[in-house]
């Protein structure tokens, strides 16, 4: 049996997909019982938990051969991350009670930067899962492709991109959620001893000028790069109710400033097979089919 976490996500759901489809069995992780009816008609086992308590998540953790763990993301954290440490503590106590033989956890590129930022959520996440004594894969996907979807409306509507990854014509690792989901469930399926990284980008690296052009195929007309001022960020995100802004604007800086990347840029990773291009159009076709009704 594979408990995965985050299954009505699109890695998760990609990754139960996958599994299902080779026959696989599966107990989908939920926090809401109101969503397990489609994962039941698809012969899923249901279990109940919330990510930040150990003794739920211990009990659909139980007889599992490899668990998948995906954490939420807070976007506007306390300072200090209390969110994200309420849930690891949880998700290790779990893991120590239960004791699988295998577990996958969704980390992210930038766990091992060097300066505290957004995505250091995931690094208090690998320093307590790798000291479990329990075999642990932290899979490190770049940023993924369909972040875009916020991009969609400007792009259709006025022709522009605006860009917080900057300069437009620099190549930043991405790559889709639906390789991220493929490449976890091949991982589960492994076997291994101790604490491993596996670092994950797509076919090509992506710069905002890419974006533009892919998302100009897509809508049918001209889309132009709009850089957004560095000094105009923590205004314009507290305009939108974040209280804490200063984790997702030194997660940009890092971006930008080279210093959230792979180990080996990238040399050593897996690479993901769709492209951007496939990724946008689907975005931008989803979203039309929103518009229509």
């Amino acid at each position: 049996m594979y408990a995965i976490t985050g299954i009505t996500g699109q890695v998760g759901g990609a990754l139960a997909r996958t599994l299902l489809a080779e026959g696989l069995p599966v107990r989908a992780v939920l926090r809401d019982a109101a969503k397990a009816g489609p994962w039941e008609a698809k012969g899923c086992a249901i279990a109940l938990a919330d990510m930040d308590d150990a003794a739920s998540l211990a009990a659909a953790f139980v007889g599992a051969e490899a668990v998948f763990v995906l954490p939420p993301s807070e976007f506007d954290p306390e300072p200090g991350f209390p969110e994200a440490r309420r849930v690891v503590d949880a998700i290790a106590a779990a893991l120590a009670q239960a004791r699988p033989a295998r577990v996958v956890c969704l980390s992210t590129i930038g766990a091992d930067a060097p300066h505290e930022n957004l995505l250091t959520q995931r690094t208090l996440l690998e320093e307590a899962l790798g000291g479990l004594g329990l075999p642990v894969t932290f899979l490190r996907p770049g940023w993924f492709m369909e972040n875009a979807l916020w991009d969609v409306p400007a792009a259709r509507e006025e022709g522009v991109l605006r860009s917080f990854l900057q300069p437009a014509d620099r190549k930043f690792p991405m790559v889709a959620t639906q390789d991220v989901g493929r490449t976890a469930a091949a991982l589960l399926r492994e076997t291994w001893s101790g604490t491993r990284i596996v670092e994950l980008e797509g076919p090509a690296r992506v710069s905002p000028d890419d974006l533009a052009r892919a998302f100009a195929d897509a809508v049918g007309r001209p889309v132009r790069v709009e850089l957004v001022p560095r000094g105009s960020w923590e205004a314009m995100f507290r305009s939108q109710g974040a209280r804490n802004p200063l984790p997702r604007i030194r997660m940009l800086d890092g971006f930008n400033e080279g210093w959230i990347e792979f180990r080996d840029h990238g040399a050593s990773a897996q690479k993901g097979t769709t492209t951007l291009e496939t990724v946008i159009a689907g975005l931008v076709e989803a979203d039309r089919a929103r518009t229509n009704g």
